[in-house]
């Protein structure tokens, strides 16, 4: 069977001041009505059943997604007791899952990304797993291919000579998996042309990543099984919160994929953005004349190439700025240049020495 694992816990912080601890961007509507996580699964459709999608989040916003999507069994959100990165995660979802379905198969997502094609995406999920049918110990990821140098994103570069079968849609064996690069590096990388942004989306079966960790990371593996091995029993918190304590966390690429040799990329056919920090908004919805971005109300007066997101009773005005980012809630507001987007963690990390915990 078919189950979808999605990785909710992240903390959003470059969309500050919108993106709070207790409802980071995964749980906030940047693109239409339906908040990103429940867009996520919306994407799923009817290609998995709602008893095998499963929510990994962290514990302090379990409940909330649980409110969000009430439509998913309650038990499938598992909230992780502490920050201990993408393989942990990964691994817990696995155990779990290996243990109610042994020949499982896992397409495992974030649950922060803008895919707008349904259809092409559910497309693709099913051609790898036809792969995966062929060779049970086969790794699928999805590759996006890049429009412009990016320094932001992880590189896969894959083996031009060894095209697989995978129907309509092209896929190839990984050569290596690569590092952010600087500007230089990935201007290279673009030119190459054989190379796709690591879009952080998986398909696997369950024994085979669960067999991965447990080979290069043996003590992590160890505590996941505990964790698994106490499913349904009235013991389950106290030992997840124990065991998962444990971990010495690392990505799942750091501790699986970027040494298993037998991994398969598809070039993604369905339009992706990662939402990474607001100026992603401009490429989700149209800007205006002026080339503003615009959520709320807003008079711009000699005002381009902004964004602007304010709360839907308040009023901003800008007056003769260019490129310039200005968010606005009910406890906190943020102006900054476009250029100096990435500085938003710096205010975050400014709030947290200064106490102002309630502004996080």
């Amino acid at each position: 069977m078919l189950h979808a694992v999605i990785m909710a816990g992240g903390s959003g912080t470059r969309f500050w001041p919108a993106s709070r601890k207790l409802k980071p961007k995964q749980l906030l509507a940047l693109s239409g009505q339906r908040t990103m996580i429940q867009s996520t699964v919306d994407r799923l459709g009817d290609l998995v059943p709602k008893e095998q999608q499963w929510i990994i989040t962290n514990q302090l916003l379990a409940d909330a997604v649980r409110e969000q999507l009430p439509e998913l069994p309650s038990e499938n959100v598992v909230g992780e007791p502490c920050k201990r990165d993408t393989a942990p995660c990964v691994g817990l979802a696995a155990a779990m899952i290996q243990r109610i379905d042994a020949d499982g198969i896992m397409v495992v997502m974030p649950s922060d990304h803008v895919i707008a094609s349904h259809e092409k995406f559910q497309a693709a999920i099913k051609a790898g797993e036809k792969l995966i049918e062929e060779d049970p110990t086969r790794i699928v990821t999805f590759g996006i291919k890049p429009s412009y140098p990016a320094e932001s994103f992880g590189y896969i570069e894959r083996n031009d000579a060894a095209t697989l079968d995978a129907g309509d849609v092209s896929a190839f064996r990984v050569k290596q998996f690569r590092e952010k690069p600087d500007a230089t590096t990935a201007q290279e990388y673009l030119d190459r042309g054989t190379f796709y942004w690591n879009s952080g989306i998986f398909l696997w079966r369950a024994s085979t990543i669960t067999d991965a960790l447990k080979k290069n990371v043996p003590e992590m593996s160890d505590h996941l099984s505990k964790i698994a091995d106490a499913m349904g029993s009235t013991d389950f918190d106290s030992v997840l919160q124990k065991e998962f304590s444990a971990i010495k966390g690392t990505s799942i690429d750091y501790a699986v994929m970027e040494s298993y040799d037998n991994v398969v990329v598809i070039e993604a056919p369905f339009p992706w953005d990662d939402v990474g920090s607001w100026q992603a908004l401009s490429r989700l919805q149209d800007p205006d004349e002026n080339n503003n971005t615009v959520v709320g109300q807003h008079i711009g007066i000699d005002t381009k190439g902004s964004i602007i997101v304010g709360q839907p009773d308040h009023v901003i005005v800008t007056i003769d700025v260019d490129d310039l980012i200005v968010v606005q809630t009910k406890d906190a507001t943020l102006v900054a240049p476009k250029a100096a987007e990435e500085r938003v963690r710096e205010a975050v990390k400014a709030l947290e020495e200064r106490g102002m915990t309630d502004k996080l």
